[in-house]
C-alpha cells in the first residue's frame, strides 16, 4: 500500500442532454499540458487534453496523469474512453476516475460528464508508462 492520495477530481459538475457519439482513430498518445480554450462552438475531441508525467524516481516509477476538457460550452462530454492498452498499476486508482473496461478501452470519470475546466487527476506506478490517447466520447 502507499501513503496519501493518489486521485483528485477538480470543478465536478454533471449536466443532461442528448449528444452524439464521436470517435476517433488511435492518435499518438499526448503529453502536452497546453490548453487551448474556445469562447464558441461545441466541444469536440480536441477539448479533451491528456497529459502524463514521471511523479517518483524512487522504487517502482509513478506518471501522474491528467485529463482535462478544455471547452468552454454548456454541453459537457461525457462517456469518455481513451486508448490505454493492457493498463496496469500497482498503485490503486479509483475506479470512478479511471478505469480499464477491457484492452485499450479505459473509461474516465464513470462515464459522467467532464465539465468545462473540470481536471481527473491520478497517479499509477508501473515500470513504463502506458500510452494514453483519446478513443471516443459523447458530444452534444
Amino acid at each position: 500500500m502507499f501513503a496519501g492520495p493518489s486521485t483528485q477530481i477538480l470543478n465536478s459538475s454533471h449536466a443532461n442532454s442528448n449528444c452524439s457519439i464521436a470517435e476517433s482513430v488511435r492518435a499518438e498518445h499526448a503529453t502536452s499540458t497546453s490548453r487551448n480554450f474556445l469562447l464558441i462552438g461545441s466541444c469536440t475531441k480536441r477539448d479533451i487534453r491528456i497529459s502524463q508525467s514521471k511523479g517518483s524516481t524512487s522504487g517502482i516509477p509513478q506518471y501522474i496523469v491528467q485529463i482535462v476538457n478544455t471547452c468552454i460550452s454548456e454541453c459537457s462530454p461525457h462517456d469518455i474512453h481513451l486508448h490505454c492498452g493492457w493498463f496496469a498499476s500497482a498503485r490503486i486508482i479509483n475506479p470512478r476516475l479511471f478505469k480499464r473496461l477491457k484492452y485499450d478501452d479505459c473509461l474516465v470519470n464513470g462515464g459522467n460528464h467532464l465539465a468545462s475546466t473540470q481536471i481527473i487527476k491520478f497517479t499509477y506506478s508501473n515500470s513504463f508508462m502506458y500510452p494514453l490517447a483519446f478513443k471516443s466520447a459523447k458530444f452534444c
